[in-house]
């Protein structure tokens, strides 16, 4: 049975001291291991004393991004042994927001797969598509595109590792939500692509979690679909008493 996967992506907020405030009232409100795997990804600069305040804790910490290269002159980038080195366990990989505003494309989000898994980091790697995309009836050429492009040369050990996160871009802080319907549909899909184009025999154990304007009021309509194992979470995940929602309703 997949443990559900409840991560909260914080991207441009919080300082140091608002996120380890934040990491110690999650500490306190979930202090030993549950049925939901609780996930955090604050930005680079809180990362550290976020990892301090949750040691002894059942909380995960992930980065947002980083860079394939073990070093070298890449300035303002941050490799997967320093977030090792930091204390992260996990780290988000191909988000909507990497892929258009800073053109990532998918030969670089799979070096960076490559690169997260040879350091130890488990990836969260984002897919999804635009809004003219689905309209246009694209959704799962565009899925299957960038699975296929992600995952390339991965051996099987290594695809049970990974997360996938299907995050519509038209959902994504918008307040618009795929229904719950319209999730597992793509969510059912993105198993079958990896257990035929991946040729991955155990397809039913990859955790597959949603992002797009999750929030308390819908998250039970979808954990409750057969293939959404949790929920990469934008907004709510920055309010504690949203995120703590999220993670309860998510306990089986």
């Amino acid at each position: 049975m997949i443990n559900p996967m409840i991560a909260a992506n914080w991207k441009m907020h919080k300082t140091i001291p608002e996120a380890v405030a934040f990491a110690k009232q999650l500490k306190e409100k979930f202090p030993k291991p549950g049925d939901v795997d609780i996930v955090i990804a604050p930005p680079f600069t809180a990362l550290f004393p976020v990892v301090e305040v949750l040691k002894d804790s059942p909380i995960h910490v992930s980065a947002q991004n980083m860079h394939w290269e073990e070093k070298g002159a890449y300035t303002g980038e941050i490799s997967a042994a320093m977030l090792v080195d930091a204390g992260c366990e996990f780290i988000i990989i191909g988000h909507s927001e990497r892929r258009t505003l800073f053109g990532e494309t998918g030969g670089m989000l799979n070096k960076k797969i490559h690169a997260a898994l040879k350091s130890g980091l488990k990836p969260i790697f984002c897919i999804g598509e635009t809004l003219e995309e689905r309209e246009s009836g694209a959704t799962f050429r565009i899925i299957q595109k960038q699975i296929k492009e992600g995952l390339n040369n991965i051996i099987s050990d290594d695809i049970r590792k990974i997360a996938l996160a299907y995050e519509p871009i038209w959902a994504i802080g918008t307040g618009k939500t795929a229904t719950p319907p319209q999730a597992q549909e793509v969510h059912s899909f993105i198993r079958k692509t990896i257990a035929t184009d991946l040729e991955y025999d155990r397809a039913s154990e990859i955790v597959i979690i949603y992002g797009g304007s999750v929030n308390p009021e819908n998250t039970d309509s979808l954990m409750n679909q057969p293939d959404i194992n949790g929920a990469l979470v934008g907004g709510a995940g920055l309010d504690f008493g949203s995120f703590a929602d999220i993670i309860k309703i998510s306990e089986r």
